[in-house]
């Protein structure tokens, strides 16, 4: 006679089978896509939203990691941009740096005046005016290609800038600083004149001197200092 089964066999029995049938149901409808197991699952809602919360994360993630990249390789490349213009110094004036320019117009000055060719060079491209005219001009009126006159050494006046201050009695203005006297030359030059279109020593002849030979005499100054 055979023996039955215990009743805890039994039970132990179901309980086996009913796992394995709900581990099925479980698993049903899982599809693999791709190597990197992204999936989607079909009859299962359970395992369908947590596999879509996966995949949305790692999607999220992906996409922070390419931002990151994306920003990190813009600012490299504006931090290289901006390396690369500090390294490499502006052209201002005829194919010459600013300090290039400064000690080409250095060459013309003398006297009292040497050495301010950074001042002519900064305020002639600061105001728009060629610096060649400045320094011409500064020549012609000042006398500094030998030595300076009073009117340099004493006031500050570089142009022969007429002006309130007591400068040779009272009609010529007066500057603190070579440096000053020299922007507000440039300043002056600037707006009576270069604005108002008048921009060679001819045009600048009718207003700033009544003799009629300052033009030509400006153009010799201009080629002496181009030539230097």
């Amino acid at each position: 006679m055979k023996k039955l089964p215990s009743v805890k066999a039994v039970f132990i029995a179901i309980a086996v089978i009913c796992s394995i049938e709900v581990f099925t149901k479980l698993v049903e409808g899982i599809t693999i896509l791709s190597l990197d197991c992204s999936f989607t699952t079909t009859g299962n809602s359970v395992i369908e939203s947590i596999m879509l919360k996966n995949q949305t994360k790692k999607l999220k993630e992906n996409e922070r990691k390419n931002q990151i990249n994306f920003n990190g390789e813009e600012l490299r490349q504006e931090i290289e941009i901006a390396s690369l213009k500090a390294s490499t110094p502006a052209i201002v004036y005829e194919g010459m740096t600013l300090e290039e320019l400064a000690a080409k117009l250095d060459a013309s000055l003398s006297s009292t005046l040497s050495g301010y060719g950074m001042s002519f060079a900064k305020y002639s491209i600061e105001y728009g005016v060629d610096p060649y005219l400045v320094v011409a001009i500064t020549l012609h009126e000042t006398g500094c290609t030998w030595t300076c006159s009073t009117l340099v050494r004493q006031c500050n006046n570089v142009g022969g800038m007429k002006g309130a201050g007591g400068c040779k009695g009272g009609s010529y203005a007066v500057f603190n600083s070579l440096d000053e006297g020299i922007e507000a030359m440039i300043r002056n030059l600037s707006v009576n004149y270069i604005q108002k279109g008048l921009t060679t020593p001819e045009q600048i002849n009718t207003k700033y001197a009544a003799s009629t030979t300052w033009a030509s005499k400006i153009n010799y100054y201009i080629d002496k200092v181009r030539n230097a």
